[in-house]
């Protein structure tokens, strides 16, 4: 049984941790102006939006304005400052990472679009330079279209200073490392909270704030230069000294469960008629598609799963050349087709019939066009299940059945994360509850959800599904790209592509080994 968690040792680590953040994080969510009319790009790039109004914050700390697709126009002018708290920032990568409800949503960065978004794929980082110098200015500009049944609102704003060099992590990386280990600690070895806070103290963070005041929350608010080229280096170099101090430290901090593994696979979530007609739908299924592929390219290691094949015989149709591509990328064990069903039913809802002809159509096409029935039924965001589905896919040669959507639970929470579900006729098969679907590569998040698992199950290798949902995405360039910078982390879980048809045979070879099936 392990200790209780101190309450002291984790609220000192985690003031350290928000320390090391202020010096490359900055939230800018208060600083912008804003402006409730439909103006074109061109009337907001020469207006002076400086005679606009500030954003005001509503009680949860969101800028909101009226639903019913209203728009709204939120600007503001960055200036890169010589130093954060006295950490230098020149020759840091600058994004700004927002988080909206909206129906649609689009990014320009000195009048240029740069990025575009809806309701779902909501949460985007906006790489604004790959190398700042101080002085640097940038104009961004947020045209919002709020949703037809509520409010909008901008969720998140927030400007992150990243160091490109893996040997010379900037502070931000440092205290998301320093997270991941206090919540494997606090999970796993809680008696040694104490050591990891004693680590922390040892360092001494005196002389980071020699040059530093207290950081307004306007970036812009930096006009000048506080240093000289010279001492900018010299204090860079103090910051980075006692940076490797601390990671060194942290290292020589042996913590078993953190040698585990997260698998990653990467999904786009499709609804095919929810919020817009089908034949938005088509369209979203060829761009999330097109996306992957693409990203596949450069990103060699990126395996991808998608379910309902009657997208994949519509792009047959539509773009045999996509679909000659996808094709090869299913032979390439690249891309898993998760079928089992024609599409993703609910399956509280259909009748036995219709369950039995989503199977049918479902694993002929994919035999046909694949070349092998799909093991895996993929179902994330159906609300319920028939207690006869084993059976069903026990007939429809499916061993593994997958969703997510027990998760959203709040009130009664389902105990199990992989079991074995029997029908009343004795067909059983092995279940998954899979982390949630529509999630970014966010490292304190991962290793959270990791040590959930492993509490759960008793396995110590979890399952992440990054990718834009809902509306289709998939997984984003920024996703994969710190994917590959934690990677080479000596401080986080080792990161791995997979398929969740290898997956789960894994952890369904060590549930086997354990208890017999129960129903």
């Amino acid at each position: 049984m392990t200790s209780p968690v101190s309450q002291a040792n984790t609220k000192f680590i985690s003031e350290a941790i928000e320390k090391l953040r202020s010096y490359v994080r900055v939230n800018n969510l208060s600083s912008w102006q804003c402006l409730e009319a439909d103006l074109s790009v061109a009337d907001v790039s020469t207006c002076d939006f400086s005679l606009w109004n500030l954003a005001q914050l509503n009680a949860k700390g969101h800028i909101a304005w009226t639903g019913g697709q209203k728009v709204i126009w939120l600007v503001q002018k960055l200036v890169v400052p010589q130093n954060l708290q006295g950490y230098p920032l020149k020759g840091l990568s600058l994004r700004l990472s927002l988080v909206w409800w909206a129906d649609s949503a689009q990014v320009y960065v000195n009048g240029k679009l740069v990025l575009e978004g809806d309701l779902f794929d909501c949460s985007l980082r906006v790489l604004l330079s790959s190398r700042v110098t101080p002085g640097n200015e940038f104009i961004i500009a947020l045209r919002l279209v709020s949703p037809s049944h509520c409010d909008g609102a901008v969720v998140k704003s927030l400007l992150i200073y990243e160091s490109t060099d893996e040997n010379h992590p900037d502070p931000g990386f440092v205290a998301d490392e320093l997270a991941v280990m206090q919540r494997f600690l606090e999970t796993f070895e809680p008696e040694s909270l104490e050591d990891l806070a004693g680590t922390v103290a040892g360092i001494d963070w005196k002389e980071t704030n020699r040059l530093s005041a207290a950081c307004p929350q306007d970036i812009g608010a930096f006009g000048g230069s506080r240093l000289e080229e010279k001492d900018a280096k010299e204090e860079k170099k103090e910051f980075e000294n006692l940076l490797f101090a601390l990671r060194q430290r942290l290292l020589e901090s042996k913590i078993q469960n953190i040698n585990s593994k997260i698998y990653l696979l990467g999904h786009a979530h499709l609804d095919l008629a929810w919020l817009w007609p089908v034949s938005e739908t088509w369209k979203a299924a060829q761009s999330t598609f097109e996306s992957v592929l693409k990203l596949q390219q450069d990103f060699p290691e990126l395996i991808f799963c998608h379910s309902s094949p009657v997208l994949y015989a519509w792009i047959e149709e539509h773009r045999p050349d996509l679909f000659d591509a996808i094709q090869e990328a299913v032979k390439a064990g690249r891309w898993e087709v998760v079928g089992g069903f024609w599409v993703e039913p609910e399956l509280n809802l259909i009748a036995g019939e219709s369950i039995v002809r989503q199977l049918l159509y479902g694993q002929r096409y994919v035999l046909e066009k694949f070349g092998k029935l799909s093991s895996v039924v993929w179902v994330p965001d159906s609300f319920g299940f028939c207690a006869t589905l084993p059976q069903f896919f026990a007939s429809a040669g499916v061993e593994y059945f997958v969703t997510q959507k027990l998760r959203w639970n709040d009130t009664t929470k389902f105990d199990y994360g992989a079991f074995w579900w029997r029908s009343p006729d004795g067909s059983q098969i092995f279940s998954y509850m899979s982390a949630l679907v529509g999630e970014g590569i966010d490292p304190v998040k991962m290793a959270s959800y990791a040590c959930e698992w492993q509490t759960q199950t008793g396995l110590s290798d979890a399952l992440w599904l990054p990718g834009v949902g809902d509306h289709g995405g998939g997984p984003t360039r920024d996703m994969l790209e710190t994917a590959q910078r934690w990677q080479k982390s000596p401080l986080f879980p080792k990161l791995e592509f997979t398929t969740a048809e290898n997956y789960l045979q894994q952890i369904k070879n060590r549930q086997e080994n354990n208890s017999p099936p129960a129903s």
